[in-house]
């Protein structure tokens, strides 16, 4: 086990100015499932190939427990990846793409095969330790790269988006299944995914990340509850947090003829701005006789759930999310009138996109 830490590692693909990875400061505790979570371009898989040694550090340093790895080759790095295209090989067995890399190392054959039993044990594989890759399904394919890592035992898990080549309902089974491995195994992971839902219901913390900029780094409930900027607002969370330009009035954040009432120390750390951004979760809108006025565009009904999507009326005709009660029927080109809960309410300046906090 160890801990990891980057410490303003820079990243500048040769032939372009922009650093891919830009004076990354992260530390990551021993144990601890870290997500590095951001859209294509942000730098998360640069992040994480750094770390495993597959992409040159040009400023400032790697560490992996108290050892600065920034120059060392990926095979002193005591790291094993999972990758996104699985990388098995198709003419061995499950059993020997999961011993591999202990034959390569020298380990004997009896405890090659103890380990890689006990990895198929805890990946439910058993079964399939003589078939080759190309009679499993994904997922299976998936569990035996898994298993490959395992058996090395190694320091850290680096883990590159690997569950983008599966189906939706295996995606949700399979997250579940990393994570309590994870957990059980107690080795320090760092994942990569492009999927905030993956990132939200697996890291113990969450590193958002944009254009090589590390934007927020929080547990996925605060990064959900209290985001620090815009960015980190509209990416976290689905559907999305509502983000509507709002004009500032003495009483509060205008939207249409709508005064959302505002605490005028909280107006205050605006500045010389004129409008705010207002960011709204879905669940934190409701029905109400005063409010946004909304056009139903449509009504999406998941059983115990349902969302209501509109354009707000008197405005630039921005879309709104809100949900709704599944009884609640709203028809489609209805207006209604949506009201954000005070007390949910997330406020950002139009110039610096930052939060503003009383």
């Amino acid at each position: 086990m160890a801990t990891v830490s980057f410490k303003g590692a820079t990243r500048v693909y040769p032939g372009t100015e922009t650093p891919a990875v830009d004076k990354l400061d992260l530390d990551i505790s021993d144990g601890e499932f870290m997500v590095l979570v951001g859209p294509s371009g942000s730098g998360k898989s640069t992040a994480l190939r750094m770390l495993a040694g597959l992409e040159e550090v040009n400023e400032g340093s790697i560490y992996i427990g108290d050892r600065d790895v920034t120059n060392s080759p990926p095979k002193e790095r005591d790291i094993a990846m999972v990758f996104q295209n699985y990388a098995l090989y198709p003419h061995m067995s499950v059993a020997d793409n999961m011993g591999f890399a202990l034959k390569m190392q020298g380990v004997s054959k009896d405890d090659r095969a103890k380990r890689v039993m006990e990895a198929a044990k805890l990946l439910g594989l058993e079964e399939y330790l003589e078939r080759k890759p190309k009679a499993l399904s994904g997922g299976q394919r998936q569990r035996v790269a898994m298993g490959r890592a395992i058996v090395r035992d190694p320091q850290v898990f680096l883990m590159d988006e690997p569950l983008s080549n599966l189906d939706a309902k295996l995606r949700v089974q399979t997250r579940t299944q990393i994570a309590e491995l994870q957990h059980r195994l107690g080795v320090t992971t760092v994942y990569v995914t492009h999927d905030q839902i993956e990132a939200m219901t697996m890291g113990d913390r969450v590193a958002v990340l944009k254009d090589g900029l590390l934007q927020q780094v929080d547990t996925p409930l605060n990064l959900y509850d209290a985001p620090k900027n815009l960015f980190v607002a509209g990416f976290m969370g689905s559907p999305a947090m509502n983000l509507i330009e709002a004009e500032i009035t003495d009483s509060g954040a205008k939207i249409g003829d709508y005064v959302v009432p505002i605490e005028r120390s909280l107006l205050a750390k605006a500045g010389d701005d004129k409008t705010l951004m207002l960011g709204v979760r879905p669940e934190a809108f409701h029905l109400a006789d005063e409010g946004v006025p909304v056009r139903v565009a449509v009504v999406e009904e998941l059983g115990s759930d349902a969302y209501l999507y509109g354009s707000a009326e008197n405005t630039t005709g921005q879309q709104i999310i809100a949900r709704i009660g599944t009884r609640m029927h709203a028809e489609k080109g209805a207006l209604v009138h949506l009201a954000p809960q005070p007390d949910k309410l997330h406020l950002f300046s139009t110039s610096t996109e930052q939060r503003l906090t009383a």
